[in-house]
């Protein structure tokens, strides 16, 4: 407070009092945060006055017009007034009964939706990639040491190795080098298909 701007102390007070006032219902209204910015604080402590303005008197989410209407009036957007008129109608509780007059009719939090993978999809997906990584091993092993090196160099690697540096590393030409590479690679895929199609096909029992 600096007296010699010519204020009285009430008067300079009185907007300090009025803020933490308004501070502290903003804080009180609802376990989820809200009115963190300026248009959320007018919105806050005008849309209802707005509302009855306009004869919007109903519960629930306001027409497009009316939405229109006051977010003009009040230099907000549309969808700030929808977000505000939606979270001054109080917190409800996701255990809350789905209808008031019926027992055992379930309750809100049984229609959330978990984005996630159920347990039997993740366990198939892990099941499917064990599988894999184990066809693949499997598969290498029909390479010898050259093609291996020069497979793995080629197409497993996250920076694949040039050809040039493969043909200086074998002292081969980096046609040789390709050929080598895709002569690997079609050793690896039908080891990999044989290894799946064993797998796939049931066993029979001699008896």
């Amino acid at each position: 407070f600096e007296p010699e701007k010519g204020f009285r102390l009430a008067t300079y007070a009185m907007w300090w009092i009025r803020a933490s006032i308004q501070e502290y219902i903003l804080r009180s209204w609802s376990l989820v945060k809200m009115g963190t910015t300026a248009a959320q604080k007018k919105l806050f402590f005008n849309l209802r006055k707005a509302k009855s303005q306009i004869s919007a008197l109903e519960d629930g989410d306001l027409r497009p017009d009316q939405v229109k209407q006051i977010a003009t009036k009040l230099g907000v957007t549309e969808q700030e007034v929808v977000d505000m008129n939606r979270r001054l109608s109080g917190d409800a509780s996701l255990n809350a009964p789905l209808r008031e007059d019926a027992d055992g009719g379930g309750e809100w939090q049984d229609w959330l939706v978990d984005d996630q993978d159920d347990q039997e999809s993740t366990l198939a997906e892990h099941e499917e990639l064990e599988n894999r990584r184990s066809a693949l091993a499997g598969a290498l092993t029909v390479l010898n040491e050259r093609e291996r090196r020069i497979f793995e160099a080629r197409r497993l690697a996250e920076d694949p190795v040039t050809l040039e540096e493969l043909a200086a590393e074998f002292g081969v030409s980096r046609e040789r080098v390709r050929q080598i590479e895709v002569r690997a690679f079609e050793k690896v895929q039908k080891a990999v298909v044989d290894r799946v199609r064993a797998l796939e096909e049931p066993e029979v029992e001699t008896v």
